[in-house]
């Protein structure tokens, strides 16, 4: 399957060095590119890519901003010179799958590319430890009837999740199909009112033992 990204970012040299790159690769497609927040958006809710490349320094809409309008609508991966903890943690808030810093080799990239196309989370080891110790106490708390509205089988996901697991991974743990394990996914999150597998995962390491 072709995975379709859109790439957003104000620099022309930018978009066409990220686009050279993912071209380079037969299982992604490059569908289109934005200049602009505002542009970003209105171009993944007409061409509904995969996986949206997007900046988060960006005139008109911020990239922050650009995330939390295309919940639900794709997959967003930021990527940006930034490892500000205000834009780490205003991505991730807003529903981000992965957050990436522009040093990134091309290897790399495309490999996120594909991580965040299959559904799962990634961070930039850059800034991962001082997100787990910083994060968690910016996801909001929630009330024990909130995990109790999970079934047995999305609380083993969950926890599946918090130790950093694949969906593929979980899969293989569960024995269950992996189309299966995104289903449980979605759920989950809904359940918990959450945007993403990474506020899950930050979610599931705050919890106790027993939960």
């Amino acid at each position: 399957m072709t995975i379709r990204v859109l790439v957003a970012d104000d620099h022309a040299a930018v978009r066409a060095g990220i686009v050279l790159i993912l071209d380079g690769h037969g299982d992604i497609e490059v569908v289109g590119q934005a200049a602009d927040g505002e542009q970003a958006v209105a171009m993944a809710r007409e061409l509904r890519p995969d996986v949206v490349l997007m900046d988060i320094r960006m005139p008109k809409l911020d990239g922050v901003s650009a995330t939390r309008e295309l919940s639900g609508v794709a997959d967003v991966l930021i990527l940006t010179t930034f490892d500000i903890d205000e834009y780490v943690f205003g991505a991730l808030r807003a529903g981000a799958a992965g957050f990436l810093l522009k040093n990134t080799d091309a290897d790399a990239l495309v490999d996120a590319v594909r991580v965040v196309a299959r559904g799962d989370g990634l961070i930039s080891p850059a800034v991962t430890r001082r997100l787990i110790s910083a994060f968690a106490t910016a996801v909001p708390e929630r009330e024990p009837y909130d995990l109790g509205n999970l079934t047995p089988r999305e609380r083993q996901v969950l926890t599946c999740i918090g130790r950093g697991l694949s969906n593929a991974e979980i899969s293989a743990e569960l024995d269950m199909a992996e189309a299966t394990t995104k289903t449980h996914v979605s759920r989950l999150l809904g359940k918990l009112g959450l945007r993403s597998r990474v506020q899950a995962a930050i979610l599931a390491r705050g919890l106790p033992p027993e939960a």
